[in-house]
């Protein structure tokens, strides 16, 4: 079985020896964004002092050498996730980003009335909102795979949904209910059906052995702030034949060959779709996260999250029974390191201000899954996520520190 020494890991976060009201930091919201390690630190610190200038433009040193590690970095992420190529990597500035260009090149260029896009009830704004946008300019349809009252999407029609839909968009994690959607299984249906997959690997990637074949999605986006990388950058994937096929999705230097006063000729992938100057020491900055996450061994990451999930959820049953309810499924194998919970009627902002005097930091909000929210019943939720620096003891001072929100509020 795969190993993570947590110990040693923890080390590695300067931001982890901090105190806050004068309590140890408990970091619980990597969901939202993860902290970063010294590795990643000191390697933009290191671009920032020995190598910045900006890339595919000059011919001198210090700029060959910042392309040179601005397109390593890309490298490095084509091989994380099992690219075919660094040039199926496109840099964007977030996963949201990601998927607008995904609907404002793709999905401008090939959808129209009598189309329809199939999404899930689960998934966060950024694969909602972009599609909602277009859809009232090009007059498709969105259509929806609902979720059961467990957290699972319910896929019995799943083929009748896919009738005339030309593009799926699903998580592969959901971010509120930390549920693991069979994204091979609706590949397979939406290929037959021959519409693309489009997965939001947000939750994802930071968390689990990611192999975009495997997954047998067209498109794939994450973000680097959420895998101890920095904000700022974020990744399209996609299959070269559709990126070569997409026009460009914003105007400007880096993504064009040539202008002339009549028109312009693309850039190659996947520099037609970066145009300005890109995020460079962001991008060393992923590279570095990437390694420290290869250097851990995402299979152990993975198998550190499950035990730990468990035991996170048996510590809040085990103590507060039918007081706090987990929303998603309750196998750990099923899910991610995501718990969004409910205590009694205590409203989750004022369980997370409790938690907060106790150095607990849980995220308290809808989460950016409105649609989802009102699935559940409920207007937010408190979230407490898991990773590679967490332990028993940070789950332990959860469990702890709720009980003075039933205390003070009940």
């Amino acid at each position: 079985m795969a190993y993570l020494d947590v110990e040693a890991i923890q080390k590695d976060f300067p931001i982890l020896e901090r105190t806050v009201y004068d309590k140890r930091l408990v970091y619980l919201d990597s969901a939202s964004s993860s902290q970063r390690p010294r590795q990643v630190l000191e390697a933009m610190d290191h671009y920032y002092e020995t190598t910045h200038a900006n890339v595919h433009r000059g011919v001198y040193l210090l700029a060959e050498e910042a392309t040179a590690a601005f397109e390593e970095a890309r490298t490095k992420v084509a091989r994380f996730i099992g690219a075919g190529a660094p040039r199926e990597v496109v840099f964007s500035k977030n996963v949201t980003e990601a998927i607008n260009l995904v609907a404002g090149s793709w999905g401008r260029a090939n959808l129209g009335p009598g189309d329809s896009v199939l999404l899930t009830e689960m998934e966060h704004h950024a694969n909602l909102v972009p599609w909602l946008m277009l859809a009232e300019e090009r007059g498709f349809a969105l259509r929806f795979i609902p979720v059961d009252d467990d957290g699972f999407l319910i896929l019995d029609n799943l083929d009748q949904l896919l009738d005339g839909t030309k593009l799926v968009g699903v998580t592969a994690m959901s971010n509120v209910l930390g549920t693991l959607n069979p994204v091979s299984r609706i590949a397979t249906a939406a290929h037959d059906a021959g519409a693309l997959l489009l997965v939001d690997a947000a939750q994802y990637v930071p968390h689990l052995p990611t192999r975009v074949k495997d997954l047998d999605c067209d498109f794939l986006g994450f973000t680097g702030h959420k895998m101890l990388g920095p904000t700022g950058i974020g990744v399209l994937w996609a299959r070269e034949e559709l990126l070569e096929a997409m026009p460009p999705f914003l105007g400007g230097g880096e993504m064009i060959r040539d202008v002339r006063l009549d028109g312009f000729e693309t850039n190659e992938v996947p520099w037609k779709f970066e145009a300005g100057t890109p995020p460079i020491a962001e991008a060393v900055g992923l590279g570095a996260a990437v390694d420290y996450l290869k250097a851990i061994g995402m299979e152990a990451v993975r198998a550190h999250e499950v035990e730990l999930t468990a035991y996170a959820l048996a510590a809040l049953k085990g103590t507060y029974g039918d007081d706090v309810i987990i929303h998603g499924p309750n196998d750990p194998c099923a899910r991610g390191g995501v718990i969004s919970f409910t205590y009694r009627d205590v409203h989750a902002h004022d369980v997370s201000q409790v938690l907060d005097q106790a150095g607990v930091c849980v995220r308290a909000s809808h989460h950016c899954a409105k649609p989802l929210m009102r699935r559940l019943g409920v207007a937010a939720t408190c979230r407490a996520s898991l990773y590679v620096y967490n332990d028993r003891a940070d789950v332990d001072a959860l469990v702890a520190a709720l009980a003075e929100a039933g205390r003070l509020f009940c």
